[in-house]
């Protein structure tokens, strides 16, 4: 797989970015690590115009972000700002902050999410959803995830998938990539594994789920970025990264 169409997710390393000077050296150990791209997620407080130095300076692309819900829904007009601010076309919708636990309260949030969307495609720029096991949950035989989709113009809603958490929530992600053919511009890559009978998030290439064909399908639907992350590591998460990102590059 071709390394410059990977990108890691930040909030893997979210406790070393805490301060301007930890993102800073974070920067530079994920550009060492191979890294030509992020996903900015679990930052500390800090400037937009010293953020994009601090890219600018490590020869790091900034691919996506993670945008509070709160923010999306009641004021898109700031992501916007934000995403031009940093020379990037993607957010993602990262957690229903709604907390929805009905059809009635998805297609609340659906409704949100494509009126914030066309908001953002007017500024040229995509939403797209990160999902959880949560979507999963169904109500008169679809999913909350089928309702989010289905209750939203693609041109206002794209997807981020979530391959672990798709897994989790009994789907496959290798049929969600290809349910969201040209709605899929982002991917997040997770790996699903089993420890001592417990579900784990691992590194990729050390767990159960097949990437080869998960990959081969996200490429056919037109995924622009894949993008590594790891909520919970064993190991140093740096080291974790490294070990996703050699796997993709070297076995997929």
């Amino acid at each position: 797989m071709k390394k410059k169409l990977i990108a890691a997710q930040l909030y893997t390393v979210r406790d070393f970015l805490k301060t301007p000077e930890d993102i800073a050296k974070s920067f530079k150990k994920v550009k060492a690590i191979g890294f030509d791209a992020v996903q900015l997620s679990g930052l500390g407080p800090i400037g937009d115009v010293e953020l994009k130095k601090m890219l600018d300076g490590e020869g790091l692309v900034c691919c996506a972000t993670h945008e509070s819900g709160k923010m999306i829904f009641e004021e898109p007009s700031k992501v916007v700002d934000k995403l031009n601010a940093l020379g990037c076309k993607y957010t993602a919708y990262p957690w229903p902050h709604t907390s929805p636990k009905t059809e009635a309260d998805f297609k609340m949030v659906a409704a949100a999410l494509n009126k914030a969307g066309k908001v953002l495609r007017d500024a040229g720029q995509v939403l797209t959803y990160h999902n959880h096991a949560i979507e999963f949950e169904k109500f008169g035989g679809k999913t909350g995830l089928d309702i989010i989709y289905d209750e939203t113009d693609p041109k206002n809603l794209q997807g981020e998938i979530d391959t672990f958490w798709v897994q989790h929530g009994g789907g496959d992600p290798v049929e969600w990539c290809k349910k969201l053919a040209n709605r899929l511009p982002l991917l997040h890559l997770k790996e699903f594994g089993i420890i001592e009978n417990q579900i784990k998030m691992l590194e990729i290439g050390n767990g159960n789920l097949d990437w080869k064909r998960i990959v081969k399908a996200a490429k056919k639907s037109g995924t622009e970025w894949f993008i590594i992350e790891q909520d919970v590591c064993r190991i140093d998460p740096f080291e974790s990264l490294k070990i996703s990102l050699d796997y993709l590059v070297n076995e997929i």
